[in-house]
């Protein structure tokens, strides 16, 4: 009698823990990404991060469990990666290019509150008390924690046009985040994976090879090399363990751990580039960290 109830909450552990890692991965991602995008051009250095992601995917997708993807499904996976992997980061982008990372990083930490406003709207989740805190707090956190930067002024007067791009990569990636569910479900979550990652892919190629002639690939050097590996392969892992958690845990659940991907970037920040530790990032981070157990309470 006791044993379902165990196995669940050793699941919801263990999916939590899988989204916890991948908050991390992408604030880690983001500072790598700022470090080797004006050598590659994004276009192609999102391709390139998910082919290699596609890499790392492919062998545990080829001894996964066979799975006839029913047609509508495998057009439904596809679109989803494309706006996953392609739409979600073009957008993001575009953002950059007119307010800053700080700006944009709390814009799209608004995600995790996208994505359970959404999972309510369709009835795949009920909008509790305490879960709709949890996941307020972790924006107020990220707002704390990046606090000075937010105040920083920007050239060009058109933060309003970086933040509604941003904004729209933050409601693609909750939109594909509840959607993902029933197929993951349904299908191997490797293989489910890996169909969408290649996806996007193909819909990358053209625009990849449209930013060759102003950044060519074959002119970046080594430690620009090794940091599009480290986002690639990372991307790769950390996108399974998305998936995995997804399919054992409610979406909203799972995407307020992205929250933690900006501190991650600012904490980075102070080890590698030397930035100050502020009373606003710790306390933002204290912030995040109280909503993320907040939105993860047993409903009574």
């Amino acid at each position: 009698m006791t044993a379902a109830p165990a196995t669940d909450r050793r699941l919801a552990l263990l999916a939590g823990l899988a989204a916890a890692g991948t908050g991390i991965q992408v604030g880690a991602t983001l500072v790598a990404s700022r470090y080797v995008v004006e050598q590659t051009g994004p276009a192609t250095l999102t391709l390139l991060r998910y082919a290699l992601g596609l890499a790392v995917l492919l062998i545990p997708a080829l001894l996964a469990p066979k799975a006839r993807f029913a047609p509508r499904d495998l057009l439904a996976i596809a679109l989803l990666g494309i706006g996953q992997f392609a739409l979600l980061v073009a957008l993001l982008n575009i953002g950059l290019q007119y307010t800053t990372a700080a700006r944009a990083a709390l814009v799209f930490a608004s995600m995790p509150l996208l994505t359970l406003l959404l999972a309510a709207m369709i009835g795949q989740e009920r909008l509790g008390g305490a879960k709709g805190l949890g996941v307020l707090l972790t924006l107020i956190g990220v707002g704390l924690a990046l606090g000075e930067a937010l105040a920083a002024p920007t050239e060009g007067g058109k933060d309003w046009l970086g933040a509604l791009a941003v904004l729209g990569s933050a409601v693609t990636g909750a939109l594909c985040s509840v959607l993902y569910r029933p197929y993951l479900a349904r299908y191997p979550v490797v293989r489910v994976g890996a169909l969408a990652m290649a996806a996007a892919i193909l819909s990358l190629l053209l625009p990849a090879w449209w930013e060759q002639e102003s950044t060519p690939l074959a002119s970046i050097d080594r430690t620009a090399a090794l940091a599009v590996l480290f986002i690639g392969l990372s991307s790769g892992v950390f996108f399974f363990l998305w998936l995995w958690a997804l399919r054992h845990a409610p979406a909203s659940r799972v995407a307020v751990f992205l929250a933690l991907s900006p501190p991650t970037a600012a904490l980075l920040g102070v080890t590698l580039l030397n930035e100050p530790l502020t009373p606003s990032l710790l306390a933002g981070s204290a912030a995040i960290i109280a909503g993320i157990v907040l939105a993860h309470r047993q409903a009574a």
